[in-house]
């Protein structure tokens, strides 16, 4: 498959539409790996639209790990509410705040070992965090890059975990961070779960559909 052409086509195709809430928190407080990291603590099975609101609305409140483990608990349920899993996260976000306190001088560890040891931190969190938080090459597979990248015949993947493996041996390194950026956009918009816009969809020619069913 011609990668480059691909990209150039999903370059097209997702300008103007909205950005994944990363990218929006990193547009509004700035590349903070912290808020990074929180706000996609906050995205976990939770879509963007819901997500970011809250996250905003937390960010207004406390933005360092110092301030966070001195918000009440009641409190950040009731500013990260309604996100999935609200409770629980409302416990994780200061876990993770103390052990970046405690064994990190406070700041956000810059390798995924270290950010795997967080609480809550899975591998597409830690590599969310050293994309955008960092700036460092790193392949972030969620559910939308994963279904994207199989459908278009670049993998042939079951988990995100080992689409991210697969990815790594057929994409350049340069287009790490923006694969992933672009195919959130575009699973958003086009490539949905479910009767996928497929004669809109800008790499339609060089899909070979795999799963779909028209």
């Amino acid at each position: 498959m011609d990668v480059e052409r691909i990209i150039e086509s999903l370059r097209r195709a997702t300008y103007g539409m909205v950005p994944p809430a990363s990218q929006t928190i990193v547009s509004r407080f700035g590349r903070d790996p912290f808020l990074v990291l929180i706000s996609c603590i906050l995205s976990l099975r939770t879509k963007d639209t819901v997500s970011l609101p809250a996250s905003v609305r937390l960010f207004q409140r406390a933005r360092t790990p110092h301030e966070i483990v001195n918000v009440p608990t009641a409190e950040i349920e009731e500013l990260i509410y309604p996100v999935g899993f609200y409770r629980r996260k409302a416990i994780t976000i200061p876990k993770i705040s103390s052990e970046i306190l405690g064994k990190f001088q406070g700041l956000v560890p810059n390798t995924l070992e270290e950010l795997l040891t967080l609480p809550g931190v899975g591998l597409k969190t830690a590599n969310l965090v050293l994309a955008q938080g960092f700036g460092v090459p790193a392949l972030c597979v969620d559910t939308h890059v994963h279904r994207i990248s199989n459908r278009l015949g670049l993998v042939k993947t079951k988990t995100p975990e080992e689409t991210e493996a697969a990815l790594r041996a057929v994409l350049p390194q340069r287009y790490w961070i923006e694969w992933s950026r672009l195919l959130v956009m575009l699973g958003q918009n086009t490539c949905v779960p479910v009767s996928p816009k497929c004669l809109q969809c800008p790499v339609r020619t060089e899909c070979k559909r795999v799963g779909v069913k028209l």
